[in-house]
């Protein structure tokens, strides 16, 4: 074998010699041959047709060197037809719903698709060369002619990976396969009834389909060390789809001699539109079992007991789900039900604060006071608005003052503080699960073994220049980019995002300038709307409710539209960047999205929580957004305060997200496959093929996994950043993530292909993204319970104001709102002739405005209270103990709770130990089988006995100073023994 493409020691693709793909012993199967026209590559075939086969395939090697390509197919085709006649298999009466070649021996592992367009002569070319190469290291490949598919204008090429192919490419992948059974006991007890969560189990072979195996990364050269009993078998379909997408994204798809190192992989034949798919197979329908019993119909078992929604309040397969989509995906769907279980505590109490909130609701005594006719009804208030205002009566806002208090009561401070030790418990709690699940899932190496072997194929193709790997000591490519061209291209790409993150802030200033500018049409709209007569919902449908309602839709679409828009523009500028390895490529990609996503979803609800009513001015001296040639006067609180605008915002935002996300991901996949095989479903189910069946499914995009990690995360902001407004936030996130985690194993498994496998030892730069937001959610519940609640400002009434000294909120409304002098409003400010309600006359001479000025002929008149300095000083010390009080909480619960359980780091180091153990008894049998089969050359045998002892001797010093090495090692691998 030797590298046959790319530069030259840097390969990762190795040529495959015909002999070896022959090699009976090698690759394991049965002595049958391929008996599909059009047949590629090494195949075995009895005796009296094999010297015909294998000249025909060298021909077709040295054919396809040459220029004459399409010659050379149809020669190799010819073989392929004399096998068929062979056996004499008929093609008629055999299903097409099978994940197996014609032969009904080899396993499809991938399938190209593509429609030949006999105008466009380079796509057949790229398609020969391509095929070709293929065939070069070792793939076999059987093409279905485009009169046998649906449309009748479709090729697929379907591609299969012998043993020797595998065997190689799990070598330089170092996959990690089984060489033991696992041995340790488990340490789990019985937990006190137990019984009761028998209805959310599922049977155990379901939950475990595997035993559980000690595993080392496959030796090709030691093939006996690892428990091999079947060939066919012991690699999986999600392990063999993951090689061959190896081989695919790497081969050429020029000529050698053309020497164009950039022209390879799949991905750009796809992009250029030489194939129109390529993807592995599902191995059945989702509605029923496969009819072939060499078929594991693991897709029938996941939709049964996993996808379905009345499957809802069940456990996971995730084990099943890793065996068969790979650990990528596995991780994602182990990380949701995490995140879903640990939203359950949260919503307990955040609904028992809301409860709270329901059952005071009579101790509300300013919103009584509000709500009083001696009270509210005789305090006149000042004009919201220039011009199209009038003056108003506090009670107009009684019924939003009470629903205010369902969010602003003592329990919300109780329940920020709470959210913040949950927060760090959800972390810590899933670092724990996700350390369990590196183990099972053969991960807790990945790092080491696979950071290098994740290089993607557009930095291979990239690289010009070879340096000396400070770990390995040995040469590798890479990509010499000078100091200008680094800095030209970051600065291009973050002047991108921050374009775009500014285009977010232009428009969230201009819903802003909507809310300012409509309000004022909304007040004399409504004035004498005939809804206000509505006996029921008469009283809530005011001008601010109109006004927050529609901006939060109107947001709503503009962040919808937005989204859609820099999505590209990220991948593109990602593109730009070259990143080395996959790892780096979502991280990078990850950071771009979620901070153009941060400032797109959370910027409407900072305004309302942190801007909003805090730089309004006064009568007289009011502040305007850009000044008052504007006349966009900024927008003031309700007397009962901001908090319910705040909680309206983010269930407008937040419930209507997660409503639209899962319309988009169920209803519109469904809808477009529905369309797609409208033709295909008339035909009996022998005739439409499996890979048909696929074709006409979505393709799992780049994107796929990515956008549903943000969609949680982002919904997980929602729930800590802003949830002392809301404590049923956590609710909602529950019942939708509940409803989230069937729909995505639904479409998953029922609406898209088979995405190719893929591993991942954690959830990359989200923990990262997730441990941030737990931070800064902290400050963010700070400010909002010290700045938007009335909180504060009712405590130091109560405490420090109470003029009988009393613990009561009695005349706080008075005491919260100051007075102005009518005369001395200016007439820009003065509402207009008819803008004022019946009621007002000329004795009405002051008006009352929310803040702590002192009243007209005061001496600092409509300058700050005292009272307001002692609640600005009430308000920061709140933010800085609270701070204080749950960064502590925090950090000393992620010290208590280690990150790793004990019975796993045991594991891993018996693991370890047992892997250096069984290779070294591996090498001392071979030593000795080495002996014995020189018995019988006595000086051979002695130069050969004094050298093997001498090596044996050496191996076992290394492996007993590696094992003493380490005491700890020792200790904790004997409670196991």
């Amino acid at each position: 074998m030797h590298r046959i493409t790319g530069k030259a020691g840097g390969d990762s693709l190795i040529e495959m010699s015909p002999t070896d793909s022959f090699s009976d012993d090698m690759n394991g199967y049965d002595q049958r041959a391929s008996s599909r026209t059009g047949s590629q590559g090494p195949s075995v075939s009895p005796p009296d047709v094999c010297v015909e086969t294998c000249e025909s395939l060298n021909t077709s090697l040295v054919c396809l060197d040459s220029s004459d390509l399409s010659d050379c197919i149809q020669y190799r085709s010819q073989p392929s037809e004399q096998i068929s006649a062979l056996f004499g298999i008929d093609k008629q009466q055999q299903s097409k719903d099978s994940v197996f070649f014609r032969d009904g021996v080899r396993r499809i592992d991938f399938v190209l698709s593509y429609v030949d367009d006999k105008d466009d002569e380079r796509k057949q070319e790229k398609r020969r060369v391509y095929e070709s190469n293929l065939v070069k290291v070792g793939l076999e490949l059987e093409t279905e002619d485009k009169s046998e598919s649906e449309d009748g204008k479709t090729y697929f090429v379907k591609i299969h990976a012998s043993w020797e192919v595998l065997a190689t490419y799990a070598n330089v992948l170092k996959i990690k396969v089984p060489f033991k059974v696992a041995d340790t006991q488990d340490n789990s007890r019985e937990i006190p009834m137990n019984w009761l969560s028998t209805p959310f189990r599922l049977p155990k072979d379901i939950m475990h389909p595997e035993p559980d195996y000690f595993t080392a990364p496959f030796n090709k050269e030691k093939s006996d060390f690892f428990l091999i009993e079947d060939k066919d078998t012991f690699f999986p379909p999600s392990t063999r789809n993951r090689i061959v997408y190896y081989i695919l994204s790497r081969c050429s798809y020029i000529r050698e001699e053309c020497g164009d190192a950039d022209k390879k992989g799949i991905k750009r034949l796809l992009n250029n539109g030489t194939y129109t798919s390529a993807f592995p197979l599902h191995d059945s329908r989702y509605w029923t079992k496969s009819k072939d019993a060499n078929c594991e119909s693991e897709r029938y078992t996941l939709y049964k007991h996993w996808a379905r929604f009345l499957c809802f309040f069940k456990e996971q397969p995730l084990d099943l789900v890793r065996k068969y989509y790979g650990e990528k995906i596995g991780i994602y769907f182990a990380w949701l039900g995490f995140y879903t279980e640990m939203l359950l505590f949260a919503a307990v109490v955040g609904t028992l604060c809301f409860i709270y909130g329901f059952l005071t609701y009579d101790n509300n005594e300013w919103s009584k006071e509000i709500c009083s006719e001696q009270i509210g009804g005789n305090i006149v208030m000042c004009p919201l608005c220039d011009k199209k205002c009038g003056f108003w009566k506090l009670n107009t806002t009684c019924n939003s003052s009470w629903q205010s208090h369902l969010f602003d009561n003592v329990a919300t401070v109780f329940f920020a503080i709470f959210m913040g030790i949950w927060v760090t418990l959800f972390l810590e709690f899933w670092k724990r699960r996700q350390a369990r699940l590196e183990y099972e899932w053969d991960l807790f190496d990945f790092e080491e073994e696979q950071q290098q072997l994740q290089l993607r194929p557009e930095y291979e193709t990239k690289c010009n220049d070879r340096k000396l790997n400070p770990i390995t000591k040995e040469p590798e490519w890479v990509l010499d980019r000078t100091v200008t061209d680094i800095a030209g291209k970051l600065c291009l790409c973050w002047v991108t995002v921050m374009f775009w993150i500014s285009l977010i802030i232009a428009c969230i200033i201009g819903v802003i300038a909507y809310r300012l500018a409509v309000y004022a049409a909304f007040a004399s709209i409504m004035k004498d709307s005939p809804t206000n007569k509505l006996e029921v919902v008469g009283p809530y449908i005011t001008p601010q409710l109109a006004t927050s309602v529609t901006a939060s839709c109107i947001n709503f679409v503009i962040i919808m539209i937005l989204n859609l828009m820099y999505e590209k523009v990220a991948i593109w500028i990602t593109d730009m960047e070259i990143p080395k390895t996959h790892v780096e490529y979502e991280n990078k990609l990850t950071v771009k999205m979620f901070l153009f996503q941060f400032v797109n979803y959370y910027s409407s609800c900072f305004y309302v929580a942190f801007f909003k009513g805090k730089f309004v001015g006064y009568p007289g001296d009011y502040a305007y957004m850009f000044g008052k040639w504007s006349k966009l006067r900024n927008e003031e609180c309700d007397p009962g305060g901001c908090l319910i605008e705040l909680t309206t915002q983010l269930v407008i935002v937040m419930t209507g997200k997660q409503v639209w996300g899962n319309i988009q991901e169920a209803l519109l996949p469904w809808l477009m496959n529905w369309w797609g095989s409208r033709k295909a479903r008339k035909h009996p189910e022998s005739l439409y093929s499996r890979w048909e069946q696929d074709h006409d499914l979505q393709g799992f995009g780049q994107l796929g996994l990515f956008d549903e990690y943000l969609e949680m995360v982002i919904q997980f902001g929602f729930i800590t950043l802003f949830v002392a407004s809301f404590p049923l936030a956590p609710l909602l996130a529950l019942i939708n993530n509940v409803i989230e985690v069937r729909v995505d194993a639904w479409k998953l498994t029922t609406q898209f292909r088979r995405p190719v496998a893929a591993k991942a030892h954690s959830i990359g730069a989200w923990q990262e993204i997730l441990n941030g937001i737990a931070v800064f959610s902290v400050v963010t519940n700070a400010f909002i319970v010290a700045f938007t609640s009335d909180m504060i400002p009712r405590l130091v009434y109560m405490y420090a104001y109470q003029p009988d000294g009393e613990m009561n909120m009695k005349g706080y409304i008075n005491n919260s709102l100051s007075v102005f002098n009518i005369s001395a409003i200016p007439p820009e400010n003065s509402p207009e002739n008819g803008e004022n309600p019946s009621w007002f006359n000329d004795s009405i001479t002051t008006c009352r405005y929310r803040d702590y000025r002192y009243p007209p002929g005061h001496e600092k008149q409509y300058s700050h209270t005292m009272q307001f300095w002692h609640i600005l000083a009430a308000k920061l010390a709140f933010i800085i103990i609270m701070e204080h009080v749950v960064f502590m909480v925090k950090y000393f619960v992620a010290w208590l709770i280690p990150d790793v359980p004990a019975d796993v780091r045991a594991r891993i180091k018996r693991e370890r130990y047992l892997v250096q153990k069984n290779l070294h008894d591996y090498e001392v049998e071979k030593l000795k089988i080495q002996l014995s089969q020189q018995g019988n050359h006595e000086c051979a045998a002695g130069s050969l006995r004094v050298d093997s002892l001498s090596a044996l001797r050496s191996q076992s010093m290394r492996f007993d100073s590696s094992v003493s090495s380490d005491h700890n090692l020792t200790c904790e691998v004997a409670t196991f023994v």
